[in-house]
């Protein structure tokens, strides 16, 4: 059984930083991509960023990117999003997510087979 649970969400000030945090266990952790994605009051479910678990491979919505890195530790089996220069617009659940071996079309919601349960990020201007 897979397992997702993310951690490090709070509330910040625009311009502060986060790192949240995706356990993982019953992942083919070596084979998967894992992708964060997020969604704010009233809106859809966002691709964020993804990475493959067997490469070094980075993929992010044109939003974060500059601003946000995704990576992994494969000796635990946690993925990580370093978030820095944090905006209002960010504001939203945050969640990690996986799919199968291959990160192809990484920003649909749909294409992902197991999710966390989601952390809040809150940026406050």
């Amino acid at each position: 059984q897979v397992q997702l649970v993310e951690s490090g969400g709070g509330s910040v000030q625009a311009g502060g930083s986060l790192r949240l945090s995706c356990a993982t266990s019953g992942v083919t952790y070596s084979s998967a991509c894992m992708g964060w994605f997020r969604q704010a009051p009233g809106k859809g479910r966002e691709g964020v960023a993804a990475m493959h678990t067997g490469d070094t491979n980075t993929y992010y919505v044109n939003s974060v990117k500059g601003r946000f890195t995704i990576s992994q530790d494969n000796t635990k089996n946690t993925l990580y999003m370093q978030m820095n220069s944090l905006k209002p617009e960010d504001t939203a659940v945050y969640y990690c997510a996986a799919k199968g071996p291959s990160c192809t079309s990484w920003w649909f919601a749909s294409v992902y087979k197991d999710w966390g349960q989601g952390t809040q990020v809150t940026v406050s201007s």
